[in-house]
Parts: structure tokens; C-alpha cells; sequence
């Protein structure tokens, strides 16, 4: 897959329309348009990794600040008080549905476990 022909990246590139959350120079979130759980927000780097897996030493800063975006979004939405879930998917059997590496935060109600 070239990074022209992926939804995220798309999105990062403003060819596809987003409800924006935080952007940063190395990473963007946004709301699910399919959200799972009151709160759904995808949080991605903005350069293009397909998935966890494909993950290299060289990619430890930019995965420090996805999970730094996740924290300020979730205070943002007020869910720190109650909780929040963080899911990274690797691969279809996981239910990774788009070939850019993403980060769901789900929160806003009690969320089941275990999840599958």
C-alpha cells in the first residue's frame, strides 16, 4: 500500500475531512466515525507505519508521543476521573481494519473485559 492510497494517511495530508482533537507535528487525533464506545478517538502517528509489528528502533519517539497525545485527549475529554481503555490491533485477525498504525481510546461508559 503507497501512503497516497491510505485513509490515515489522507487524513493526515487534509485530502479527507477529520473532528480533529490534537495535532502535533508528529501525530493527529481524531474522532472514530464509527465509535465503539461513547468516546472513540483514533490517534495516529503521522508518518506512515502499517502496523505494530512493523515498528523500528528508529520509531521509539514517535510511539512515546502517541501515548502522550492519548493522555492529553483523555484529559481533554474529561475521562481521566473514570477510566479509559488504549487498543492497538495487529493485523485483520486483531480487527485492525486500516493498514496505518492507530491508537483507539475508548471511554465515556464501563467497558466490558475481556474485550474479545
Amino acid at each position: 500500500m503507497t501512503t497516497s492510497s491510505c485513509l490515515f494517511c489522507r487524513i493526515v495530508a487534509k485530502e479527507l475531512p477529520s473532528d480533529t482533537l490534537l495535532e502535533t507535528n508528529s501525530v493527529l487525533a481524531f474522532r472514530d466515525l464509527h465509535p465503539q464506545a461513547p468516546t472513540h478517538i483514533l490517534i495516529i502517528p503521522k508518518q506512515h507505519i502499517a502496523r505494530i509489528h512493523d515498528i523500528k528502533p528508529s520509531d521509539a519517539d514517535v510511539l512515546t508521543q502517541l501515548i502522550v497525545a492519548a493522555k492529553q485527549v483523555a484529559e481533554q475529554e474529561s475521562l481521566e476521573a473514570r477510566g479509559y481503555r488504549l487498543v492497538v490491533n495487529c493485523g485483520s485477525d486483531a480487527g485492525q481494519a486500516v493498514a496505518h498504525l492507530h491508537i483507539h481510546l475508548l471511554g465515556g461508559r464501563r467497558l466490558g473485559w475481556p474485550p474479545g
